[in-house]
């Protein structure tokens, strides 16, 4: 796995490129912008244009590591492309990113270090997390949401480097997924995302510039799944990011 063109130039969401192999309804890019997806992260929706046509991108699929750009049409484009990623869900799935990192980090301190056990980030303007916290009260749970709305009104912002994985996995709460850790890049190295002031964890998925680019979020429920995971669920309210 490279390093992704979206985390290099997060702010490029139009981009020309090449094919440089075709099937049927799907297309390996020279240089791709969209981000592929993983993680809990949905992958981005745009569109492929090319001299005579265009077609929706409807998903990607990753295959030795190779990213097929999955096509609305069973067509076969060649040479030169414009990779053209969905600004409005691109938005989306970085603001849910974000806010689950809130949240992430403000679980990991008030609770122990609790680690993530699984997250999900939906169309809908909602996002899950589980976590491993047997014994937790979900009335102290639910107090959160006002603490991560603080943070997005704080307006901090978010930086990112690369460290080896060791440096990764040496360093305490870093990494906060129970089983998986973020695969390493080509270099070796693994990426960690920075939340100024608050938080840092690895992470390979796309995320705002500073907090206050998110809509405030609410609280939506918390389950009890097993002996040990809480599902915390969050979604986006109405308001627009300032």
């Amino acid at each position: 796995m490279t390093r992704y063109f979206c985390h290099e130039h997060p702010d490029v969401l139009i981009h020309a490129t090449r094919v440089v192999d075709v099937r049927p309804g799907a297309v390996v890019l020279e240089q791709s912008p969209f981000h592929p997806g993983g993680g809990g992260q949905l992958a981005d929706r745009g569109l492929l244009r090319w001299n005579g046509g265009e077609t929706r991108v409807a998903g990607i699929e990753a295959a030795e590591g190779r990213y097929w750009h999955l096509l609305a049409e069973q067509v076969e484009p060649v040479g030169a492309v414009e990779a053209v990623v969905d600004a409005e869900f691109r938005s989306l799935m970085t603001q849910l990113h974000t806010d689950t990192h809130i949240l992430n980090a403000l679980v990991f301190q008030h609770f122990q270090g609790a680690l993530v056990t699984g997250a999900q980030l939906n169309e809908d303007g909602t996002a899950r997390m589980d976590f491993d916290l047997p014994d937790a009260d979900n009335d102290r749970l639910r107090a959160l949401e006002p603490e991560i709305n603080d943070v997005i009104r704080e307006d901090l912002p978010l930086r990112y480097a690369y460290l080896s994985e060791a440096q990764a996995l040496a360093e305490r709460g870093l990494v906060r997924n129970r089983s998986v850790a973020p695969p390493p890049t080509a270099d070796g190295t693994i990426r960690v995302v920075e939340i100024v002031g608050l938080d840092r964890q690895a992470c390979g998925g796309t995320h705002l510039v500073s907090t206050a680019g998110s809509r405030p979020i609410r609280i939506l429920k918390i389950d009890n799944k097993g002996r040990h995971n809480r599902r915390i669920k969050i979604g986006l309210t109405g308001e627009s990011p300032r």
